[in-house]
């Protein structure tokens, strides 16, 4: 099993609404276990042209989720659904209804036609460390850094939303999110395993 964290942003429609629908139907999907989820955040629309504060703000969330689905299977499950929601693709980093992104899959490092992790553009962007932050708050971009560290030197730029976490009530996972550069405790031999708990990425998300 991997560990995955996703990127939610969205711009057009009931936003909010929208980003936790989607979180659920990501928690809900076959072979993903949701592990821990962010507040959303807003932001200034993000173009092809730069910073675009004509446009609508984006809403934007993380979340964080065991998955014994391959990458790109996870990216097309993500895709699905990004499409019952709506999205087109007609413009790159144009306004949507949805974005699903997948940052980090363990310390994986995959560079396809499809889907490149961990993302390129993920360390650069607030809207995506902010939320990865809140969600995980030793979280660590594989081969870059502490999403700590980086968010200082990006500087926060997000607004923080006055709604739950995207998973609401936030679940317990069986195990919480790794920083990746040390292993997790062993779990105690006297004691059974918990069972899977249920329910679970810029401004033109990390796309």
């Amino acid at each position: 099993m991997s560990r995955a964290v996703v990127a939610l942003g969205a711009n057009l429609g009931d936003r909010g609404s929208t980003l936790r629908a989607a979180a659920q139907a990501i928690a809900a999907a076959p072979g993903i276990r949701p592990v821990t989820s962010s507040h959303e955040v807003e932001s200034v629309a993000l173009t092809l042209d730069g910073l675009d504060d004509t446009k609508p703000r984006y809403r934007n969330g993380v979340v964080v989720v065991d998955t014994d689905l391959a990458p790109q299977e996870l990216l097309d499950a993500l895709h699905r659904i990004e499409d019952d929601h709506g999205r087109t693709r007609e413009v790159r980093w144009g306004d949507r209804t949805l974005d699903l992104d997948v940052i980090a899959v363990d310390d994986l490092r995959i560079d396809t036609d499809t889907l490149t992790v961990p993302h390129p553009r993920a360390g650069e962007r607030a809207f995506v460390l902010a939320p990865w932050l809140d969600a995980d708050p030793d979280a660590v971009l594989p081969g870059v850094g502490r999403v700590a560290d980086l968010l200082d030197a990006v500087g926060d730029d997000t607004e923080r939303v006055d709604e739950p976490r995207l998973f609401d009530p936030a679940p317990t996972s069986r195990t919480a999110p790794t920083s990746r550069t040390e292993p997790a405790a062993a779990p105690d031999a006297a004691t059974e395993p918990d069972a899977a708990t249920a329910p679970a990425a810029g401004a033109e998300s990390a796309a």
